[in-house]
């Protein structure tokens, strides 16, 4: 009588080194739902743009809009509350601020300086007469 053979088995003679570990891990199947440890979370903004315009002559004004709602329009603001402000918010946006208000200042300067040599001249004129 003969003795059985033994038969070596399909997986005994595979490599361990060639088997695929996405075939082995758990990973590899997908998951439902949101993955555990994810940080991830929905922020709520809220949008407001703040207007501010200036004329040469120094007159401010300020508007205040949420998205496409205005929640103040034309109000009036001193070009020393412009001034503090927008130092606030950064140094950049100070320098080109700071140049109009000085510009607006020289030029209300410059009218205060003609309507004191007019009233002067009126007073003279007065004087004449009352002589």
């Amino acid at each position: 009588m003969s003795t059985p053979e033994p038969v070596e088995s399909a997986s005994a003679e595979t490599n361990p080194a060639e088997t695929t570990t996405a075939d082995t891990t758990p990973a590899a199947t997908p998951r439902r739902g949101r993955p555990k440890g994810s940080t991830a979370r929905t922020t709520r903004t809220i949008e407001l743009t703040l207007t501010v315009t200036g004329t040469a002559d120094g007159d401010w004004q300020a508007e205040l809009k949420q998205g496409s709602t205005w929640l103040s329009r034309g109000l009036p603001v001193t070009a020393t509350a412009v001034q503090r402000a927008v130092q606030e918010l950064h140094a950049e946006l100070a320098g080109p601020i700071d140049a109009v208000i000085g510009a607006a200042r020289e030029k209300r300067a410059a009218r205060v300086a003609e309507l004191e040599a007019e009233l002067e001249q009126a007073r003279k004129a007065l004087a004449e007469i009352d002589e």
